[in-house]
């Protein structure tokens, strides 16, 4: 025989509900000033109000420990362990990164991201690396891209790139800024290497200036009597320096320059561009595949400035 469960109404003495079994039902809200309480309305269904010092509702689990508890005084809830939501239910609308703390660095490739793998709903995670090799390949033929920077010079012997790639880059342009070098009155050069950078052709005669002007480099700045000045009130020289088609090995490699400086050694002091003439035309004579190349005075070291290199895209 089944025993019929026991049921009581009770009203009164601060409680309004059922008891039935081992269920308590409540009817009546809570209050604010209840140091434990439960309730139950119409529209909020069970209500649990709590009163302490540093939590006011907490939730265990059998063993006694911390599940989660919501602090007192405020509305959030804080969880002990990691909470679990089902696949695809937290909306973008939902996130809030603007109370993040910032990186604090310069973003590297091993940094990650979330992306929506093909916009089907699965989040997934990706490096910067992958952004990067994606723009990559969004560039568009003829687009000017940065490569790479020297940095600040500091008495350097020379300065090399090694960062070509014919799968990329039909040619490529170097800004040289403020190139200063620490012997006054020198010719700046750019030697070529096939074998990217272990090696560089600096043989007088393995490069042609000014007609057929024997060099032992390229010519970057400066030309016969229109050297680079080194004085405290000279700036050394700026602009372009032009490297066509370098991987090509069925001719020769040429180069131009349109760079700009400011000699005093001229009385009041004397502005011009070393482009002048056939002294902005160069060539490495020889039909070979260069892969790197090397900045050098005719005399000295490179005392400061800058050189960025940037390639001009092929559109592959």
């Amino acid at each position: 025989m089944t025993k019929a469960r026991d049921t009581a109404n009770i009203v009164g003495g601060g409680f309004s509900g059922t008891i039935a079994g081992a269920t308590m039902e409540p009817t009546g809200d809570t209050a604010a000033g209840d140091n434990a309480a439960i309730g139950f309305t119409s529209a909020e269904g069970l209500i649990l109000t709590g009163q302490g010092s540093t939590g006011d509702v907490t939730i265990k689990n059998d063993a006694d420990a911390l599940v989660a508890h919501v602090p007192t005084g405020t509305t959030g809830v804080t969880f002990a362990g990691t909470p679990t939501f089902p696949d695809g239910s937290i909306a973008v609308a939902d996130l809030d990164i603007d109370g993040g703390t910032d990186i604090g660095a310069a973003l590297v490739d091993a940094d990650l991201m979330i992306v929506d793998d093909g916009a089907g709903g699965t989040n997934r995670k990706a490096t910067m690396a992958r952004l990067a090799t994606y723009m990559g390949g969004k560039i568009t033929g003829g687009s000017l891209v940065y490569i790479a920077s020297s940095g600040a010079i500091s008495n350097a012997a020379s300065v090399a790139f090694t960062q070509f790639d014919a799968t990329k880059y039909d040619h490529y342009q170097f800004m040289l800024q403020h190139v200063i070098p620490a012997t006054d009155g020198t010719i700046l050069y750019a030697q070529t290497s096939t074998n990217g950078g272990t090696a560089y052709s600096s043989t007088d005669g393995d490069y042609h200036g000014a007609g057929n002007a024997d060099l032992t480099g390229l010519r970057v700045a400066g030309y016969t009597s229109y050297l680079i000045g080194s004085e405290s009130n000279e700036f050394g020289v700026s602009g372009p320096f032009m490297l066509y088609a370098p991987h090509n090995t069925s001719s020769y490699t040429f180069a131009s320059n349109v760079g700009i400086t400011y000699n005093t050694s001229d009385g009041d002091g004397y502005i011009y561009s070393l482009d002048r003439g056939p002294g902005s035309a160069t060539a490495r004579v020889a039909a070979e595949d260069v892969d790197a190349i090397k900045f050098i005075m005719s005399s000295g070291n490179i005392e400061s400035g800058e050189i960025v290199m940037y390639g001009i895209a092929n559109g592959t």
